[in-house]
C-alpha cells in the first residue's frame, strides 16, 4: 500500500473511526482502524461489534494493499502532525510508514486478516432523510432513556414509523420523551431499538453530514449511509413499552410559563433541594399562585414565585427537579405548558405552539 492524501480530511475521517474501536482482550484486533486501498480509493474501517463505521476518500494512489493499526496511536499522531496539507502512506515490511515535510514515522501494525467484516443492511426497508433532523430527534428523546442494561427495551432508543412521521421516543419508567419528525414519504418499518450506548457516536457521525442521509433497516442492525460514510449499528431484539396508555388525555390543571423564567427558578431551587433532588410545585389558579419549593435540613429553603397563566384545579405534587430541567434542551419555543392530573399522576410538559414534543415526568411519593 502506497498513497498519498490531505491531512485534513485523513484527521477527521480518523476521529470518527477512532472512538469506534473496541477494548476487547480477547480480540485486540477490535483496537486497530483498518486501512484499505483499492478501486480509486482509502475505506477507513473501525468496529467494536456494536457498532461499526466505514469512511471512504479519495486519494492519489501508487500501490494498492491493506494494513490495521492501532486506532487510537494513528488517529492521535495524524491531528497533532504539522506541516504540509498532504502526507504520505506506505506499508513498509508490514508496518505503516507516514511521511510528511517534517519527517516519518512508523507505526507498527496487526494482522488485518483478524479484522472483522463491516456488515451490510439490505436496502429493502430503507428512508432517506436530511442528516440533522434525525439528530435532532435522537438529541431531543435519548437523555431519558435508562443507562442500566437490566432491560435492554428500556436502555434504548425507539424508533417509529407513522405514515409520514418518524417517532422518536426513550424512557426510563420515571419519565418518557418522544419527538415527532416529518418526512417527505410514507415509511412503513413498524419499530426499531437502538442501544442508549451507541447513540453518542451516531450523532457525532450525523453531524458531520450536511446532506441526505440514507437509513436502512434490518432485523438485527440500522445503517446510515451519506457523503461517503457508512455507519451501522446493532438493533435490540425487544419490545417498546406502549408508552401511548399513560399519556393523559386532557389535564385537570394546566400552568403556561415562559422557559426561562422556569429553568431559572428551577436553577436557584437545585441549591437548596434535598439528597432526593425533590422540589414541590403548587398551582394555586384561583391566587394566580404558581410557586416552585425546595428543602434541605443542611442548606436551608427556597420558594420562587413565576408569573403564569393557569387554570383548572389546585395541585401540589413533587417531581425530581433533574428531570424536569433535562427535557427544555429539547424545547425550542420560548414558552412551556404544564399539565398536571392531581398529586399521583404524571405532569405533561410542552412546548406552547410545539405539537412536535412531548415530555411526561412521574411525581415522587415522598
Amino acid at each position: 500500500m502506497k498513497i498519498e492524501c490531505l491531512k485534513e480530511k485523513l484527521s477527521t475521517a480518523l476521529l470518527y473511526a477512532e472512538r469506534i474501536t473496541g477494548k476487547n482482550l480477547t480480540l485486540p484486533v477490535l483496537g486497530c482502524i483498518l486501512l484499505e486501498v483499492k478501486n480509486n480509493s482509502l475505506t477507513i474501517r473501525a468496529t467494536n461489534l456494536d457498532l461499526g463505521i466505514e469512511i471512504h476518500l479519495p486519494v492519489k494512489i501508487e500501490k494498492e494493499g491493506v494494513v490495521a493499526v492501532p486506532g487510537q496511536t494513528l488517529s492521535q499522531f495524524i491531528n497533532n502532525l504539522q506541516g504540509d496539507k498532504n502526507i504520505k502512506l506506505e506499508v513498509v515490511e508490514g508496518n505503516l510508514v507516514i511521511s510528511s515535510a517534517m519527517g516519518s514515522t512508523t507505526i507498527k501494525s496487526m494482522s488485518s486478516e483478524d479484522f472483522p467484516t463491516i456488515p451490510t443492511v439490505p436496502k429493502e426497508k430503507s428512508f432517506e432523510l436530511v442528516a440533522g433532523e434525525f439528530v435532532k430527534g435522537l438529541k431531543s428523546v435519548w437523555y431519558s432513556s435508562s443507562v442500566s442494561g437490566i432491560k435492554p427495551e428500556l436502555s434504548s432508543i425507539l424508533i417509529a414509523s407513522e405514515e409520514d412521521t418518524l417517532v422518536f421516543a426513550a424512557t426510563d419508567s420515571f419519565r418518557l420523551a418522544e419527538k415527532r419528525i416529518k418526512t417527505k414519504k410514507q415509511n412503513d418499518f413498524g419499530q426499531i431499538l437502538i442501544p442508549f450506548k451507541n447513540i453518542p457516536e451516531i450523532i457525532r457521525v450525523l453531524e458531520g453530514v450536511e446532506n441526505v442521509v440514507k437509513v436502512s433497516l434490518s432485523k438485527n442492525q440500522i445503517s446510515f449511509s451519506s457523503d461517503g460514510i457508512y455507519l451501522v449499528s446493532r438493533v435490540i431484539d425487544g419490545i417498546f413499552p406502549d408508552y401511548k396508555q399513560i399519556i393523559p388525555k386532557e389535564s385537570k390543571t394546566e400552568a403556561i410559563v415562559l422557559k426561562q423564567d422556569l429553568l431559572h427558578s428551577l436553577k436557584l431551587a437545585t441549591i437548596f433541594s434535598d439528597k432526593f433532588n425533590q422540589i414541590g410545585v403548587s398551582v394555586r389558579p384561583e391566587q394566580k399562585v404558581f410557586e416552585l419549593k425546595t428543602r434541605s435540613n443542611e442548606v436551608g429553603e427556597n420558594v420562587s414565585r413565576l408569573i403564569a397563566t393557569i387554570s383548572g384545579e389546585d395541585v401540589d405534587i413533587n417531581f425530581n427537579y433533574k428531570y424536569i430541567i433535562d427535557c427544555f434542551q429539547s424545547i425550542d419555543v420560548d414558552t412551556v405548558c404544564l399539565q398536571f392530573n392531581g398529586t399521583n399522576r404524571p405532569v405533561v410538559i410542552r412546548g406552547v405552539s410545539d405539537k412536535t414534543f412531548m415530555y411526561l415526568v412521574m411525581p415522587m411519593n415522598r
